[in-house]
């Protein structure tokens, strides 16, 4: 034990700048001083202020005096320091420890008997401690590697670069990171959050002093990250791959710092996916545009496994021929991506593995079926002409023929309007309204689709041209207006039921002798059913109310002229004494609002622009509401 302690005391004598951790019989952090034998060793130690010194008696009754000298010496203590004696053995026995934080030099002896008289004194000398001046320290003290700073604290690794070292660090600058996240469209956040930060970090970082004397033109130089970076020197200065050193030689107590003004990036991993061997085929270029079109790079360049069946260039052009499509159509074929996944499997299936007969499920859900006979391996009817093609990710099987799946097209509310003869001015108005691809989605929905017959009606009673109706600024309510969200068939509808409407006002069911009728329009064809719903055909347009009053009747309004022009119009009707009048644009501002006795008003258009208007009157019990026109 004596040995170890001492050897612990040789490396502080040594190393006396440096903290050294001990395990010693006081448990503290500290450098060993050994008392035995009328003496301390060592005797003279060497110590950096902030530093601890730990004393340990190995034999005998010994203390630690640093306030007065036993012997009488002339002591100059920059501060004194005192523990008491304890009794020692072999093992070590802890007698205590100080820790310096004043500079100087400090004399101190055993106070026990004639110790001190015997040689039992010693000596401490305190030193200022030197800053440490690290390569992550010249990152931090510098005001252009702010996010350098940020970046290597993100990926974790200040200890690691505040360590011994050797390290050469090429240190980006602020504005250099800032350019790399404006190329790659992204935040500093986000770029602080990439997961691979740490590897693009170590490709800026080599394990050892590297200064500009020490580089040449061509030289390769090994990174932290295991990928070598390339050193050329050219008139125009000093370049680590494509980045400039503006400023070289900064030195660190570990190593060494080169600005450079562009990031480095590591090189891509190589790989080879069942994507990389499409794409790297040359009987695969109109797969590999497939797999683009459908949106299944991404995927299948993930780790799988995956069995691709891959149809060949000459096996696309017969489909095309076969159905009289060209390619690009092919391409833009929404059941692309239903066909593609037809061909893989989510599972590793070498020839090996195959057997006549098997059905294998592929990620469309349909299987497929494996045939083997004396000709060679199917799949369906498409003949494996080249097996196991391995990749990182699975195995490629090039096959003869596109594989078909049995596949329905889904049938949607829009569907049914487009094919419809009677619905061509409705099919343009969800197009105009730009519903087409909300009414496409899951639903469910019931439409109630409005024939060509009652838009033209409609236009004809507002005498405006269909363009006019499909340029209204509020189509979309209007048509909001005919669709529920939820599947109502005929047997669903009850007289009286009031039913909330995607525009947010509700539409009334009567069901009567003549028909059932959506407020004052008659179903004509009801439940023409689709995936997400189902269609009934109205006989008239429903026009939504201004507000949330209840009509619980109505009457006739009269405006005139209509078009308005000249600056005024009337609007005349057997409404009740006090009925109030407003006047909205379509985007639902009112423009003019009166209390009137009489049955007809004339109302002035004066400031007004151009466009349609819809004129409301409430009496006590009734609404009415008209679209009109003001040139």
């Amino acid at each position: 034990m004596k040995k170890v302690f001492y050897l612990f005391g040789l490396t502080a004598l040594l190393f006396g700048n440096q903290s050294v951790a001990q395990d010693n019989p006081c448990g503290v952090e500290g450098i060993v001083v050994e008392a035995s034998s009328y003496q301390y060793a060592p005797a003279a130690l060497e110590i950096e202020a902030g530093q601890t010194v730990v004393w340990v008696n190995m034999g005998g009754f010994h203390d630690v005096n640093g306030v007065e000298s036993s012997i009488g010496e002339n002591w100059n203590n920059p501060e004194t320091f005192s523990i008491g004696a304890v009794s020692g053995n072999m093992d070590g026995v802890c007698i205590g420890s100080h820790t310096f934080t004043v500079e100087g030099t400090y004399d101190y002896d055993c106070s026990i008997g004639n110790h001190a008289a015997e040689g039992m004194v010693a000596t401490i000398t305190v030193s200022p401690a030197q800053a440490n001046n690290s390569v992550v320290d010249i990152i931090v003290n510098s005001e252009v590697h702010t996010l350098l700073e940020a970046a290597v604290g993100a990926a974790g690794l200040v200890d690691a670069l505040s360590g011994d070292g050797p390290f050469t660090v090429f240190a980006p600058t602020d504005d250099a990171i800032v350019a790399l996240t404006e190329t790659l469209e992204i935040t500093a956040d986000e770029l602080l959050a990439l997961p691979n930060l740490g590897e693009i970090l170590q490709y800026h970082v080599v394990a050892a002093s590297a200064y500009a004397a020490d580089l040449s033109d061509g030289q390769t130089i090994e990174t932290l990250l295991g990928e070598d970076v390339t050193v050329s020197i050219t008139a125009d200065g000093v370049f680590i791959n494509n980045a400039q050193v503006t400023l070289a030689d900064i030195a660190a107590d570990n190593g060494v710092v080169h600005v450079i003004d562009a990031v480095l990036l590591p090189p891509a991993p190589p790989t080879n996916t069942v994507v990389d061997v499409i794409v790297n085929s040359e009987d695969h270029t109109l797969l590999e545009a497939a797999v683009g079109a459908a949106g299944l790079v991404d995927a299948l360049n993930g780790d799988g496994p995956f069995t691709v069946f891959a149809p060949t260039d000459d096996a696309f052009t017969a489909l095309t021929e076969v159905l009289d499509l060209t390619v690009d159509e092919l391409l833009a074929y929404p059941l692309l991506p239903a066909v593609l996944q037809y061909h893989v499997v989510a599972a590793e299936a070498y020839a090996a593995d195959l057997s006549n007969g098997q059905e294998i499920e592929t990620l469309l859900g349909e299987d497929i079926i494996v045939s083997i006979t004396a000709d060679g391996v199917f799949i369906n009817n498409a003949q494996v002409i080249v097996a196991d093609i391995a990749a990182d990710n699975g195995v490629v099987h090039v096959i003869d023929a596109v594989l078909l799946p049995e596949l329905e097209e889904e049938t949607t509310v829009v569907d049914i309007i487009v094919n419809s003869e009677d619905h061509t001015l409705l099919e343009a108005a969800v197009g105009a309204a730009g519903l087409v691809e909300a009414l496409s989605g899951e639903g469910p929905f019931t439409v109630f689709a409005p024939t060509d017959a009652a838009i033209v009606a409609l236009t004809e009673a507002l005498d405006i041209t269909a363009d006019d109706l499909l340029a209204l600024p509020n189509l979309a309510d209007i048509l909001k207006y005919h669709v529920v969200g939820a599947e109502a068939y005929a047997a669903d509808l009850t007289d009286g039921q009031v039913i909330a409407t995607l525009e947010g006002s509700s539409v009334t069911v009567s069901i009567t002798a003549d028909g059932v009728f959506i407020n004052d329009a008659q179903v004509t064809v009801a439940d023409l059913e689709a995936d997400n719903g189902v269609v009934h055909v109205i006989n008239a347009v429903l026009l939504p109310p201004t507000t949330a009053v209840n009509e619980l009747a109505s009457f006739e309004l009269n405006i005139y002229p209509n078009p308005v022009h000249g600056g005024t119009f009337n609007v005349s009707g057997a409404w009740e004494a006090g009925a109030n009048i407003e006047v909205f644009e379509l985007t639902g501002r009112k423009v003019f609002e009166t209390t009137s006795t009489q049955t007809t008003v004339t109302v002035s258009t004066d400031g007004w622009e151009a466009g349609t208007y819809a004129v409301r009157i409430m009496d006590d019990a009734r609404t009415a509401t008209q679209l009109f026109l003001v040139d």
